[in-house]
């Protein structure tokens, strides 16, 4: 069986999570030989930890070694358009993290761009971005595979298993992502990031749940689109003073820092996304589904599977609990076998699946497009006031 050749780039979270799943991947032989990022703190310590052969600052090294099969994109949104264009173009399968793209200025926008550049302008920027690498895509016969790992975590496949089964209607949807901010240090710049918690963490729960009305429109063999995005968006971490601040990370420049989406389809179901960095003790990861013959909820983070209870920290230093949690002690429900319970290594095993056997992935770039478009009518909806229709 010849071995699916991996190339990284980035060094960071969405890495970690990424090789994590990769080394759980089964019956496909993986090889990991190079890994890209720019700042050697990161890249070498990550090179032995993930057992990469080569440690680069060069992207091109991944697009000019013929030995590499994929490359997977961990890197921050505003270099993916660029990225997965090269890549592709260079014939290499791509996995891309979340999200597909952005708005992240031009030369002559007055800084912060977050602040100064109109959303309706961002949004026609970004269609022409996502006509560029709609064209990209198409015009190649490798895979483009979108790291939404939403769509892969168990609760969710099997809301989508009972809802094909039972033909069920979803009239109402709700999701939620939340957490205390980021500890990306550009988290707050929108021309680093192309929006603020929205983007960020929201797009999780909205990937769900568009997802989820695809897999209802298919058990009854019809069509479902999105009809309307009105959304509500702010910033409330800067108002607060230095002590009020102290437990949150968020520090959003010109960005949101909180995000209330509603959404309605075409069948004249709705659906209510959340996502705020003002959340302390953890993340908050849910999505739940309001049908005609079944209510179902689907708790990613955080779960029951086990509670612990500390009086100290004593000896727990390399013992992982929970994302986003600032201590250990008292009462906690610790994150259990978290790369499975949030989807991330089924996603790997359906990405080295789609190369190994030369199928689409299950989540692929209509979902991205369709994430991010939405998204970016969001952000047009909240800073105009009024509904948008797609």
């Amino acid at each position: 069986m010849k071995r699916i050749v991996i190339g990284m780039v980035g060094a960071g979270r969405a890495t970690e999570l990424h090789m994590n799943a990769l080394h759980r991947v089964s019956d496909i032989p993986l090889r990991f030989k190079t890994i890209v990022a720019r700042r050697s703190e990161q890249l070498l310590p990550a090179k032995e930890l993930y057992g990469f052969e080569i440690a680069s600052y060069d992207f091109n090294d991944l697009l000019t070694d013929p030995e590499i099969d994929v490359v997977d994109i961990c890197t921050p949104p505003y270099v993916h358009e660029d990225m997965i264009i090269k890549a592709l173009q260079a014939g290499k399968h791509v996995i891309c993290e979340k999200p597909l793209a952005g708005y992240f200025g031009d030369e002559q926008d007055i800084s912060p761009i977050g602040l100064t550049v109109p959303k309706t302008v961002m949004y026609e920027k970004l269609l022409k971005s996502l006509d560029k690498l709609k064209s990209a895509i198409d015009s190649s016969d490798k895979k483009f595979m979108y790291a939404e790992n939403f769509v892969y975590a168990p609760a969710v496949v099997k809301a989508a298993e009972i809802i094909t089964a039972k033909k069920s209607r979803i009239l109402y949807m709700k999701g939620e992502e939340s957490l205390k901010g980021s500890s990306s240090p550009v988290a707050g710049e929108w021309s680093k990031t192309g929006g603020g918690t929205f983007i960020r963490t929201g797009t999780h729960p909205l990937s769900a749940i568009l997802w989820l009305k695809q897999q209802e429109a298919k058990a009854h063999h019809i069509e479902i689109t999105i009809e309307s995005v009105l959304a509500d968006m702010g910033r409330i971490t800067p108002s607060l003073s230095d002590y009020d601040h102290r437990h949150i990370m968020a520090r959003p420049h010109d960005v949101e820092d909180n995000g209330t989406v509603i959404l309605t389809f075409s069948d004249k179901s709705k659906a209510l996304v959340i996502a705020t960095d003002t959340l302390l003790g953890g993340s908050k990861n849910y999505i739940e589904l309001y049908c005609n013959d079944a209510a179902i909820s689907c708790n990613l983070t955080m779960n029951d599977l086990m509670s612990t209870y500390f009086l100290d920290e004593h000896g727990l230093d390399n013992v992982y609990l929970s994302e986003m949690l600032p201590s250990k002690t008292g009462w906690n429900k610790p994150f259990i076998a978290d790369e499975i319970i949030r989807g991330y290594t089924d996603e790997m095993q359906d990405f080295m699946e789609a190369i190994f056997y030369n199928r689409e992935p299950k989540s692929g770039f209509k979902l991205a497009y369709d994430t991010i478009k939405t998204t970016y009518a969001a952000y047009m909806s909240a800073e105009l006031g009024k509904k948008i229709y797609l």
